[in-house]
């Protein structure tokens, strides 16, 4: 079977009008820009006001891609929304993307990976097109990490702001543009050092979790540092292994924006120059599975990334999670 190749055919992103910054964040918590910037790089996140839901962020993204892709929500076969902080349990937030757009012939889905959802989106809807089961994906990756953040916990409501990314995939059997490899990991085993404990069916909302605020994310620092610098360095060499590739061949590469000390790490185990390592987080934050994807749409707005170059992207979540992979954009 000759599988078919996929190509990016638009981006674009979304991030609310109201910027945070560190010096805000030291008004009501015991820390300051100082203390943040030199632990984290981030200057400044992105937060929703009250009456923004994460599939707002994820319709703006969306419609910006498609605009881009110069196609309209009715050739678009599914939809991916990559989120942990969806609209509501259900429907999916998926659903409620494909409503705003009028993309009726779209099937539906999100996906839940963390701050890796949106490279698993992209390898499933990667599969479904080379396949030919699928001519044009729209995935999205929409973070409001701002209402499951514990803004008493300096250690934590530091790092999050909100923001989506969205990608149409579409099949092509011309030019260069492909994805090269993938590679997913995950490990149950260490769920404990990044989660929101209650929320779900084992632990339904109730007067005592509200009380002890397990609706917010919890994070054994140290534990999710080591864990992110290892898994993102081994995801970036099995892709460059599998395409018979180096690190040297490798035009820019998007990690996860979750900490500058992370990234910096990541770049030394690999030998990159900075030049070759895309940041934004000191703008941003951590936007969990948005991170990469409004990364991907800024570079591609900016004219910075262009047809032919290739692209490694890497990231870790809860889960934990893990992906990588190469593209030829």
């Amino acid at each position: 079977m000759t599988l078919r190749k996929t190509v990016i055919r638009g981006t674009g992103f979304a991030v609310p009008s109201n910027i945070v910054t560190n010096d805000d964040l030291s008004k009501t918590v015991d820390t300051s820009d100082e203390w943040i910037r030199t632990r984290t790089g981030i200057e400044e996140r992105r937060i929703a006001p009250p009456e923004t839901g994460n599939s707002d962020l994820a319709i703006e993204a969306a419609r910006k891609a498609l605009d881009r892709a110069g196609l309209s929500a009715e050739d678009i076969d599914l939809i991916i929304v990559s989120t942990i902080t969806p609209d509501m349990v259900s429907p999916a937030t998926a659903c409620l993307v494909q409503n705003a757009l009028g993309a009726k012939h779209a099937a539906t889905f999100d996906l839940e990976a963390a701050c890796s959802g949106f490279i698993y989106a992209l390898s499933v809807a990667r599969q479904y097109i080379a396949t030919g089961e699928y001519n044009h994906v729209l995935v999205v990756a929409s973070e409001v990490l701002s209402r499951i953040t514990d803004w008493s916990d300096r250690s934590t409501c530091v790092l999050f702001g909100d923001g989506a990314g969205a990608a149409v995939l579409s099949g092509t059997d011309e030019g260069e543009s492909d994805f090269v490899s993938f590679f997913l990991g995950g490990n149950g085993k260490y769920a404990d050092i990044l989660n929101m404990p209650a929320g779900g069916s084992r632990k339904p909302a109730s007067h005592e979790t509200v009380d002890a605020r397990e609706h917010t994310m919890k994070m054994n620092g140290p534990e999710v540092f080591k864990a992110a610098v290892m898994k993102m360095n081994h995801s970036m060499r099995q892709v460059l292994t599998r395409a018979g590739l180096q690190s040297s061949d490798v035009d820019i590469v998007i990690p996860h924006q979750a900490n500058l000390r992370i990234i910096e790490s990541l770049r030394k185990y690999l030998d990159l120059p900075e030049d070759k390592v895309y940041v934004n987080l000191q703008k941003y934050g951590n936007t969990s599975a948005a991170s990469i994807a409004i990364a991907l749409a800024e570079l591609v707005e900016s004219g910075r990334l262009v047809r032919g170059q290739l692209v490694g992207m890497c990231t870790f979540g809860g889960g934990l999670t893990w992906a990588a992979c190469l593209l030829r954009y």
